[in-house]
């Protein structure tokens, strides 16, 4: 058996292994593209009003939170921006809810279940199929490797063997029959896409292994340590205060001015044996070029400062993941090429069983009957 042949025995049975993990995969990841847009259209309470005041202190919206449910946990806030609420995200009976306020009144505006979320429910299928975290990432994970061997062996199988084959390889013949059609739509298409299939494919693959995650930290450091930024500042669990501030609203307050410019801001508070941890971001929704502070839970006294300037380039290309997954990283332009990838990659399972069904099935010819 070739090379050439051996490859597309490889690239046919690990598609048809794969195929439906890899459809589904994509066309959620599709649909989950321009979440934050349609949301924005469908759901009246994810904008404010500009106002020209402060925002509300995060304990004051802890404390609303806790009289509209006493039972929900109250550990971060976020304020996503001027012309957006805060959220408090809550756990109300083991439930995930993202309480929403006006930032500059307090006034509460909307309580999201999130398991009934329909992107929510949606990211679930992506990451997971539905399944139990531990089960689905691992199935999704092993699909996502076998799709980029898949797009590095349909690489090789479309590359032409001769210069002047290269401009039949790179369209698609609309005027020949369908089955050609399909053929040429699963080469073609799977070529241009390549690059960025596998770069989302890849990127992906962080959310299902924390090897991988910790990968793109050392590629981004190029194999150089730096251990002072994974260090964990010591908390003195001793120490108390006279403050009437709460902690929180200290930290918070400290993180508005160290980013005066930043648009999104969190407050993360983890308990009396960790520290407050805040995190800022230039654009609201734009989950890159974050910035953190650590405080002590008691005291609310700054303990580290990690601002994106100051990390590492393995920690910086962490962090962008997300951003990179989804195209978000690039704006509007970088979510439209990543839907349109996304879209084209569901296509490939499809495309590529027709062509087994077809080869598979296909009609020998008739042999003509000689008469004596």
């Amino acid at each position: 058996m070739g090379l050439k042949k051996s490859i597309r025995f490889i690239h046919k049975w690990l598609g048809l292994t794969s195929g439906l993990i890899v459809f589904i995969v994509s066309i959620t990841g599709c649909i989950f593209c321009f979440h934050d847009e349609i949301k924005d259209l469908t759901r009246s309470y994810r904008k404010v009003e500009v106002q020209d005041k402060p925002y509300i202190l995060a304990s004051t919206l802890q404390q609303n939170a806790k009289k509209l449910y006493p039972e929900a946990t109250t550990d971060m806030v976020i304020f996503y921006g001027k012309d957006r609420p805060a959220i408090v995200y809550s756990t109300i009976k083991e439930i995930p809810h993202n309480i929403f306020f006006n930032p500059y009144s307090g006034d509460f505006l909307h309580a999201e279940n999130l398991e009934e979320d329909f992107f929510v429910i949606v990211e679930d299928l992506h990451m997971h199929l539905w399944l139990p975290p531990e089960i689905g990432k691992q199935i999704v994970g092993i699909s996502t490797i076998i799709f980029v061997l898949m797009v590095i062996s349909g690489i090789v199988l479309w590359w032409p063997k001769k210069k002047k084959d290269l401009k039949n390889r790179i369209k698609i013949k609309w005027d020949a029959k369908w089955r050609r059609v399909n053929y040429d739509w699963h080469n073609v298409t799977g070529f241009y896409i390549s690059i960025i299939a596998i770069l989302i494919a890849i990127t992906g693959l962080t959310f299902s292994y924390e090897w991988m995650h910790k990968t793109m930290y050392v590629l981004g450091n190029l194999g150089k340590e730096f251990p002072r930024e994974q260090m964990k500042p010591f908390i003195d669990t001793t120490l108390t205060t006279m403050s009437t501030t709460k902690p929180v609203d200290i930290a918070l307050a400290t993180a508005f001015k160290a980013k005066p410019m930043d648009e999104m801001f969190f407050v993360w508070d983890l308990g009396e044996k960790e520290a407050i941890i805040t995190g800022s971001y230039p654009e609201a929704l734009g989950f890159h070029h974050q910035s953190n502070l650590l405080f002590h839970p008691k005291t609310g006294t700054l303990l580290k400062e990690n601002f994106y300037e100051n990390k590492s380039a393995g920690m910086q290309l962490q962090e962008m993941n997300y951003g990179l997954h989804t195209g978000q990283f690039f704006g509007l332009t970088g979510k439209i090429i990543a839907f349109i990838a996304s879209l084209l990659a569901a296509a490939l399972p499809l495309t590529g069983f027709v062509i087994f069904w077809g080869r598979r099935n296909k009609k020998k010819p008739k042999t003509k009957s000689i008469s004596r």
